[in-house]
């Protein structure tokens, strides 16, 4: 008896072969297809991430370049550090640069960076605006009634 003529239950038992194959194939042809669906999906949303990290550069590029301006950064300077212009009589010539690199580095700050001057718990630390003196917010009635604490009453009293 061959595997070709055997019968099972009326079937030859190469067609339940090919029958039991077909559905494998089929569910494997389907799984395949829904895990491509699932990494596209994942690739749609990588996408999506990169599209909006490459917005927020951009915004941050703009962010950026507007905060380097140097007309605000003059404003600044002038307002917050007292800075000012270099005047003309002020500006090295080139014939004065070698004079000026022999005397040497000017001399160093107290405290050299902002951070420096926090640490060592200085009076002003450059770079930063003093705060705003304490009569320049003062507490309304409004706030003073909510501030004040609530009168304790004795204990045994009636509510």
């Amino acid at each position: 008896m061959s595997v070709f003529t055997k019968r099972v239950r009326g079937f030859r038992l190469v067609d339940l072969i090919g029958v039991g194959l077909l559905v494998v194939l089929i569910l494997g042809v389907y799984l395949a297809k829904t895990m491509a669906g699932r990494e596209r999906a994942q690739i749609a949303t990588v996408e999506r991430q990169i599209a909006a990290e490459k917005a927020r550069i951009r915004l941050l590029q703009a962010e950026v370049a507007h905060l380097e301006q140097p007309g605000r950064l003059e404003r600044l300077a002038a307002t917050f550090l007292k800075m000012e212009m270099v005047p003309a009589n002020r500006e090295a010539t080139a014939d004065q640069l070698i004079d000026l690199a022999r005397a040497g580095p000017a001399p160093k700050a107290e405290h050299p960076s902002p951070v420096a001057a926090m640490v060592a718990q200085a009076d002003h630390v450059p770079g930063v605006p003093p705060p705003p003196p304490a009569e320049a917010a003062p507490v309304r009635v409004a706030q003073a009634a909510t501030l004040a604490p609530a009168p304790a009453t004795p204990p045994g009293a009636a509510r």
